[in-house]
This record gives structure tokens, C-alpha cells and sequence, in this order.
């Protein structure tokens, strides 16, 4: 998160002055990128910026909340779960700028698409935000902290969730000396029913067909290679069928 935010504001003719990382390598790595200087101690950091973004693991926000002082600063977290009051003892002046989008350091992303969902202390510092990030893409929501955690809650189902399923079938396929670029199409052809509104009306397969012969099948199959994920296959196969 931290890399793509640095790189798109950079991008957008956003002067990025600090990028701070308790690994100073790390933090030169990124610096390097958006033309920064690199330090790894909180006292290092200037005191005059505009704006602070704390792309860190929930954990250290509050942390970081009980050392950091910027009084008047815009500082804005970047966590789709912890409220923006985390930030209340850090700056009057608070935010939050949170993707649902996964994020792998050095793979490229058209930010212009970028969803972003913002929240501001006051209705002053949330203009402010959406100003700033509007500059790198005109994907933006306004969320409180309710809203983001449902958000957030979905997004784990949508991407952590179906990539460790994925994960699992490829681990099938390998297993049987079978091409996991078979089921590509599959994949393709699955995500492809955003288009067409109720996913539910969309659901394919021998559990929503109640197809006792080819279930038992495979849940014999399952016993015999990958006895673990017969809880898995029985709990999804009871989601489908109860809808």
C-alpha cells in the first residue's frame, strides 16, 4: 500500500518528501522511486509537510498513536478496519484513504481505476483528501468507518478468500499432474458474472443442482488426497444450497 500510494501521488505531480520505514533499505528502495529521502526514526521526519500517510498494519497505528505528535497536520491511515479516531491523539486534522484492492509491491497498476474510499475528521479535511487523491484517481467513495469495515469484510471474501480457494485448486490440479491453466477460462468466465446483476442467480455446479451422486463423489475423492478440506467442501456446498 505504501509503495502504490507513494508511486501514484508521485505520478500525479505530487512532491513526496520522506518515505520512512524502521528498514532504512526499505525505505531507500521506495525513496529511490519518488525521488524522496529515505530515514528510518520518527524523529527524522519533517515537520512541515502537508500531509503524513501512515500506510502501516493496524497494530502500529496504535503504536504509533501513542508517541506520534503532528498537531496540525493532515495524517491520514490507510486501514480498512481501525476508526479514524485511532488518530485523534496524533492530529486534529485525521483521515483515512483506504483501497479495496490487493497490493504486491512490484507488480504495475492503472491507478486512474483505483478505488479509494475516504473519510475526514471534518467536512473541511475531507474536501481536502478528496482534492489530493482526486489527482490520482476519480474512483472515490466516502465511507465512515461502518460502511469500511463492511466494505473491508467483503473484500476479504472477494480477493484473500477466493485466491486461497484458487490456491487450493491449483494444488489439486498439480497434484493429479493436471495444467492449472485448464481452468483459466473458468476463472475468467466466473468473474464475468459481475456483468449480469445477482450473483445467487448466477451459481452453477452439483450443490445447487442437488447432485447427491456427483457430491458424494467427490467428497470421497476429497477423503482420500485432501481429507482437510472436507469441512471446506461441506460448508460451501451447505452456503449454496441454503440460497
Amino acid at each position: 500500500m505504501a509503495t502504490h500510494l507513494a508511486l501514484a501521488l508521485h505520478q500525479a505531480g505530487c512532491e513526496v518528501r520522506q518515505v520512512l520505514s524502521r528498514s532504512i533499505d526499505h525505505a531507500q528502495l521506495l525513496a529511490r522511486r519518488v525521488d524522496a529521502r529515505a530515514v528510518c526514526r520518527w524523529q527524522q521526519l519533517d515537520e512541515d509537510a502537508d500531509v503524513y500517510l501512515l500506510a502501516v498494519p493496524d497494530d502500529a497505528l496504535y503504536e504509533l498513536a501513542l508517541d506520534l505528535r503532528l498537531p496540525g497536520a493532515l495524517v491520514i491511515h490507510t486501514s480498512g478496519s481501525t476508526p479514524l479516531s485511532v488518530l485523534k491523539p496524533v492530529s486534529d486534522r485525521a483521515g483515512v484513504v483506504w483501497s479495496p484492492q490487493t497490493f504486491v509491491r512490484d507488480i504495475a497498476m492503472d491507478y486512474s481505476l483505483l478505488p479509494l474510499c475516504i473519510e475526514g475528521s471534518c467536512p473541511d479535511v475531507e474536501q481536502q483528501i478528496q482534492a489530493l487523491f482526486a489527482q490520482v484517481s476519480t474512483n472515490i467513495f466516502r465511507l465512515d468507518h461502518q460502511h469500511r469495515r463492511q466494505a473491508h469484510l467483503a473484500a476479504v471474501w472477494v480477493s484473500n478468500f477466493v485466491n486461497a480457494i484458487n490456491a487450493t485448486a491449483q494444488e489439486i490440479m498439480r497434484q493429479a499432474g493436471l495444467d492449472f491453466d485448464m481452468l483459466r477460462p473458468l476463472a475468467e468466465q466466473t468473474l464475468s458474472k459481475w456483468d449480469y446483476g445477482n450473483l445467487w442467480l448466477q451459481q452453477t455446479g452439483p450443490a445447487i443442482r442437488h447432485d447427491d451422486k456427483t457430491l458424494d463423489a467427490q467428497r470421497r475423492l476429497l477423503s482420500q488426497s485432501r481429507p482437510d478440506l472436507l469441512p471446506l467442501y461441506d460448508n460451501l456446498t451447505a452456503l449454496i444450497q441454503s440460497r
